[in-house]
Parts: structure tokens; C-alpha cells; sequence
């Protein structure tokens, strides 16, 4: 979407006659950023080989200080909907483990996805992000299916995912994050297109005892989390937590500090093992804050462009069940339900939307030969819509998006643990394109039982929003003559579509060096962009005025290319090194026809990095200290302002007991400040550099 029109939620795109902003002053050597992670890795080697004897591992957290050969066994069920280990995946799987996350410091799942190859997190302000998988990132990741446990955090309002209200999860109850690079509408459904990311959090019997933890800094400025768990000894377990913190402004050069950001949440998570073959989860969240932000709408009377600096109150909860019944051995019925309700308010709109979903998934083992799963999914969305400004509405106000599905798929080994096939399909059907079907094969050769390669062809499909179909915005162009700029929704648009080309290659090459490789190639067709605009003389409301009017079209088709490289290296145990390198080239034309497709391509392809680097070095020293420093290098965003830049995070933890660590972050620590996307009101915010320290209390289980 141009930065010049704002759909509903747009803090960073809301200002018409965007003006060039002033550059901040970037760190531009990536030699010199290098020799400073160089001089970091220095330091830690001369510490004493002593870090060898410390604990590796703490209570409750199975995925920490694994193997390289161990890490690719570690089961991932975003792929198939079913446990399969990474080596035998084939797909581009990348998993954050709870180690991970814990040792970069991050306090927010936008912050943790920069470490994944091929996944572009650019902080928009200090709770606004742009992400995206190959491509397209934008405020809301339109193109890409985020979940928590299975729970999609889609909205169909704006098509995407409103990152901001996403961060009241207790990270060191995350488990993993299981990243699936390329498209996923066979098993997920539409607008899974350019990736997957699931978000698992730990079961209960993982996380007995206490926990809380407190800090704060410059930027972080309040941080604090407790939780409790214990079970019954036998087949029941549970857990309780909340979190609440509070994030300062960033950057502004006309001192307008909007994006300041509060939350606070609570929640609950039971397993019960009911029998010896049935498995019974339920969770729930609730949460509530405050999203500061600014946002532009037109005025009538007066003529005149409204911004407003007023931060959007945000409210809403979920409650899940989750039932598996074993079959016999590998065979197994998944039953999934959960309600999600949503709540905003904000100075141009309201909104509230209740969405009821249900899946079932039967998986089947046939001989030695066949992995079949089949499965059926319902989701009813409806919302509320209140306009609050004669410039900006949804009609109807009341509307209900409605998604049902099937899908099937058979992983047929055609030499069995040597290669495979996996055919399958996804059938479903929405209010707004009808029917949509998204097939898919895929192929893996497992070359040893540590080298597999693997290829893939799918198709998938982001199908068009409410922002898309009903919207109706009007903002203020010029006083003389008094002209205005709308934006109406266009009911006969099609699914934007994809077919996904992608190939990859994984391989332990010694105990203690592995590396994953994956190339893909991706056609697009019908993109949603601008059409062919067209200008009314309207007399009413007073006074007469001109408008030019732009609807939304299917203007836009095209290709991206790309690969991405992920080496880890162990050379000690007492030492890993992590680091990913990815590339991507965007190749968009406007159709015949397209009249604004230009400015879109110019706009998409301008957004994002072609190359992107990240190196990671861990080091676990005597006397329970921890040392961590992470190494970002992004290529220059020429269609939001944004020169390269590198910077870089240091994590220090040090655990003084058993039961207490302290740990010090510092972030973005290369510059004072620098841009990372497109700003508010035409102006880039600059990301500060940060500091925030932390205590973590675990008390022992019961």
C-alpha cells in the first residue's frame, strides 16, 4: 500500500504529500562492524577452557545446548500438521529453540525473527514493524500465516497480522519457533504465501515451579513476567503467567513521541493425559494496552488533513482445546477449537470481531510405504465496524468472513528412508474469491542419514480484506482548488497467486559443523495494486470540491529470486558461532492496463533488502557467565529513505545461583539511532541505541 494512503491500523503510512525525510547517520564499513565482532570473539577466547565443566542445562528447557546432529532431529509440525524431524522435512525449516531466543536478548517475537535466514524484520518505531518471508514485508504481513500452538493471529480487517498485540506472550514459555520459508497453503490455507511462522509454547510438565523476572532500561522501560506451574505427580499439569511492560518512544526529529507502547497480559495452560492414547490441552490469554501511533484522516469542515497522535486502545482473549486420541502405532485424530475476540478503538474507527474456529485432522499410517492425513477446517469471523469519522467507513459495518476447508496429503516413501514424495491439496472456500484450491509436491532424497536434499512445487494464494473490498477513505489533496484523494474498495478482485518453485540442501558435515542451503524461484500474478483512477465533482458535502478517486485492482505480476545459506558451527562446547546470509531479487511489471502498478513495483521492490546478514557468537565462561554478541548487516530500503546499515547486540548473563541471573542488553549499539523503514507522517523514526538490564528468579518445583 503507498505510504501516502492510510487503510485502518496505519501508524507509519498515514500522511498524504509524503516529504523527503532527513537521513540519519548510518555506520556505513562493514569492515569496520566486522573487526568489532572480531575484537568481541577475542575477549571470549581468553577466557579458560573451564566453561566446559559449567551446566549446560537448566530445568525446563529440553531444547538448550543440543548437538548439531541433535538440533536436526528436533521434531517440527508446521510442515505437515504432524511431528517430523528437520532432516526429513522438505521444506525450508529454520527453529528458533528457547535457547535461542533466550540468549539474544530480544523482548519481543518481531526482535527474535531477525536471526531466521530469509526473514526481514525492519522496526518501523518503537512498536511498529515491517516483516516479511522473500518479500513483500509490510506492517501487517499480508502475505505470510503467523500462529500461536496452531491459533492464527490473521485478521481478515486488514489482511495481516497487527504486530503489536502479539508481544504479551511469556517468552521463556516459548518452546520454539518453527519458520517455514516458501509458501504453506496445502496444509494452512490461503495466505500462507510466502511462509509460516508458528510460535510453540512449552507444555506444562516443562515448566513446574516459579518463575518472575523484573528489568528495565532507556528504551525497555518496564519489564516484568511471573509464572507457576505444578502438576498432580501423574497426568495432569498446568501452568499460570502474566507479563506486563512498557516501551519508550523512539527518535523523532519534530519531537513527537506517539510510539510509546504498554501491555499486559495473563493466561493459563492445562495438559491432561486422560488415558494412555488421549491427550487433552486447554489455554487461554487475555490481554490489554495501549498502541501509540499516528494516524491521518480528511476533514470536511474544515477542508483540511487531520493527524492525530492518540495511542489505540487495544482488549481481546482467546480460549483453546486441543484433543488428540492415538491410534494404533503412528496413526492419530486431532481435534482443535478455539474462540479469539479482538477489541480497538482508536480516534478514526472501532472495531470488534469474534472468531470461532474448528479443524480436524485424521493421520494415517499405511504399511511401510504411506503417511496419509486428510482433514476438515470451519472458521466463522463476524465483526463490528463503527465509523467515527464521515471520511473513513466499511460497509457493511457488520459483516461476517467465513472460511471453510478441506486438505489432503500422502507422504509416499518411494524407497523407504531414502526417498519420498508428498502429494497433496488444500480445497477451500472464502466470502470474497468462492472456491480456491492450492496443490503441492514435494520430494525428499535422503543422501545419508545426515545429507537430504529436497524440492518442492505448490501454489498458494492470499485471497483480498475488508481494506480491499469495502473500504472507503477520503484524504484532503490540496485547499486551491479544494481537491481530495479516495480510496474505494473494489468487490471483483481475485486472489492474488503464487507458484512457488524452491529446492534445498542440509548436510552435517562434521559433528560439529552443519549448514542448510535453499534456492527457490516465485511467480506472482494479479497483485493487488491501484487501478486506473477517475475524478468527480461533488457537491455535498459542502463545500463543492473535486475527487479523485483510486480503486483497487489486480495491476501487478512478476517474480522474485533467491537463496539463503544457514552454517552453525560448535568448535567447543563451551563456544557456537551461528550465522545466515540471504539474497533476494524482486522482478514486478504492472499488467496491461495498470495504471498504478507502477508505483507499486517501484514501492515493493524498494522495500526490501537484497542481501542480508547475521552473525551470532556464543560463549559459556567460568563462573556461570554468558556471553552472546549478534552481528546485522541489512542492504539499503531506496523506496523508504533507508541506507544500509549494520549494528550489532550484546547479551551478558550471568547466573549467581541456581535459582538467580542477571543478564545486560545492549541493542543497536553501532549508532545513536538509525532508520529501518518508512515513518510516520513522512518523517523516518530512528531507532535508538539501548540498554536494559534484568533479574530472573526460578524457583524449584514442588
Amino acid at each position: 500500500m503507498s505510504r501516502s494512503i492510510c487503510p485502518i491500523y496505519c501508524g507509519p503510512q498515514v500522511a498524504t504529500g509524503v516529504a523527503r525525510a532527513d537521513r540519519l547517520p548510518l555506520l556505513k564499513s562493514v569492515s569496520h562492524s566486522t573487526g568489532v565482532i572480531v575484537l568481541l570473539l577475542l575477549a571470549g577466547l581468553v577466557n579458560e577452557c573451564r566453561a566446559e565443566s559449567q551446566p549446560e542445562q537448566m530445568a525446563g528447557e529440553p531444547l538448550k545446548q543440543l548437538s548439531l546432529a541433535q538440533l536436526g532431529d528436533v521434531e517440527v509440525t508446521t510442515a505437515s500438521k504432524e511431528p517430523e524431524e528437520v532432516w526429513k522435512t522438505p521444506a525450508a525449516v529454520y527453529v528458533l529453540t528457547s535457547e535461542d531466543i533466550r540468549r539474544s536478548g530480544a523482548t519481543s517475537i518481531p526482535e527474535v525473527l531477525r536471526l531466521v535466514p530469509g526473514v526481514q524484520v525492519s522496526r518501523i518505531d518503537n512498536d511498529h514493524w515491517a516483516v516479511g518471508i522473500r518479500g513483500f514485508a509490510d506492517q501487517f504481513s499480508k502475505s505470510m500465516l503467523v500462529l500461536v500452538d496452531g491459533r492464527s493471529l490473521y485478521t481478515p480487517l486488514f489482511a495481516g497480522v497487527y504486530w503489536a498485540l502479539q508481544d504479551g506472550i511469556l517468552l521463556e514459555d516459548v518452546e520454539r519457533i518453527e519458520v517455514i520459508r516458501g509458501p504453506g497453503g496445502t496444509i494452512w490455507g490461503a495466505n500462507a504465501v510466502t511462509g509460516v511462522i508458528n510460535i510453540i509454547t512449552k507444555r506444562t510438565k516443562d515448566t513446574h515451579g516459579a518463575l518472575a523476572s523484573v528489568g528495565g532500561g532507556n528504551i525497555d522501560q518496564g519489564l516484568s513476567g511471573f509464572r507457576y506451574g505444578a502438576g498432580n505427580g501423574g497426568n495432569f499439569d498446568y501452568r499460570v503467567y502474566g507479563k506486563g511492560f512498557s516501551r519508550g518512544a523512539g527518535f523523532h526529529s519534530d519531537d513527537q513521541g506517539f510510539d510509546t507502547w504498554r501491555m499486559g497480559q495473563m493466561g493459563f495452560r492445562t495438559d491432561w493425559d486422560v488415558r494412555h492414547n488421549d491427550h487433552l490441552t486447554i489455554q487461554g490469554d487475555m490481554y490489554k494496552g495501549g498502541v501509540g501511533e499516528a494516524v491521518g484522516y480528511g476533514s470536511f469542515t474544515p477542508p483540511e488533513q487531520i493527524v492525530s497522535y492518540q495511542a489505540v486502545a487495544v482488549s481481546g482473549g482467546n480460549l483453546m482445546a486441543k484433543w488428540r486420541h492415538d491410534l494404533r502405532k503412528g496413526s492419530d485424530i486431532q481435534v482443535q477449537a478455539y474462540y479469539d475476540r479482538t477489541y480497538a478503538i482508536a480516534p478514526h474507527y472501532q472495531e470488534t470481531r469474534n472468531t470461532f474456529d474448528l479443524d480436524f485432522i485424521h493421520h494415517l499410517t499405511l504399511g511401510e510405504h504411506h503417511r496419509f492425513i486428510w482433514g476438515l477446517g470451519a472458521r466463522l469471523s463476524p465483526s463490528e465496524f463503527v465509523q467515527k469519522v464521515p471520511t473513513l467507513d466499511l460497509i457493511p459495518h457488520d459483516i461476517a468472513n467465513n472460511v471453510y476447508s478441506g486438505f489432503v496429503q500422502d507422504e509416499i516413501a518411494i524407497v523407504p528412508n531414502k526417498f519420498s514424495l508428498t502429494i497433496g491439496s488444500k480445497l477451500e472456500h472464502n466470502n470474497y474469491t468462492g472456491f480456491e484450491i492450492q496443490p503441492s509436491i514435494r520430494g525428499l532424497w535422503a543422501i545419508t542419514p545426515r545429507q537430504t536434499f529436497w524440492a518442492a512445487v505448490t501454489r498458494a494464494v492470499r485471497t483480498p480484506s475488508r481494506v480491499e473490498e469495502d473500504f472507503h477513505l477520503i484524504a484532503f489533496g490540496i485547499a486551491s482548488p479544494l481537491i481530495y484523494l479516495a480510496v474505494d474498495g473494489n468487490q471483483h478482485l481475485s486472489s492474488e497467486r503464487l507458484i512457488g518453485y524452491e529446492a534445498g540442501y542440509r548436510t552435517l558435515v562434521t559433528p560439529k559443523f552443519y549448514v542448510d542451503i535453499a534456492v527457490f524461484h516465485n511467480d506472482y500474478d494479479d497483485l493487488i495494486s491501484f487501478g486506473a483512477p477517475s475524478v468527480t465533482l461533488d457537491p455535498a458535502p459542502t463545500p463543492l470540491h473535486l475527487t479523485i478517486r483510486y480503486p483497487w485492482a489486480n495491476g501487478v505480476r512478476g517474480s522474485t529470486d533467491g537463496f539463503e545459506i544457514a552454517p552453525d558451527w560448535k568448535p567447543a562446547r563451551w563456544w557456537q558461532t551461528k550465522a545466515t546470509y540471504s539474497y533476494l531479487n524482486l522482478n514486478l511489471e504492472s499488467k496491461p492496463g495498470a495504471v498504478d502498478g507502477g508505483h507499486y513495483v517501484t514501492n515493493v521492490e524498494g522495500s526490501s533488502p537484497h542481501n542480508q546478514v547475521t552473525l551470532q557468537s556464543r560463549f559459556n565462561l567460568p563462573k556461570g557467565f554468558e556471553f552472546d554478541q549478534t552481528y546485522r548487516y541489512v542492504s539499503a530500503l531506496p523506496a523508504q529513505l533507508v541506507d544500509s546499515y549494520s549494528t550489532a547486540d550484546v547479551h551478558l548473563a550471568w547466573r549467581a545461583t541456581r535459582q538467580v541471573e542477571f543478564s545486560v542488553v545492549g541493542e543497536n549499539l553501532f549508532q545513536p539511532r538509525h532508520p529501518e523503514f518508512g515513518g510516520d507522517l513522512g518523517l523516518l523514526v530512528g531507532i535508538k541505541r539501548s540498554v536494559y538490564a534484568q533479574i530472573t528468579w526460578r524457583g524449584t518445583a514442588d
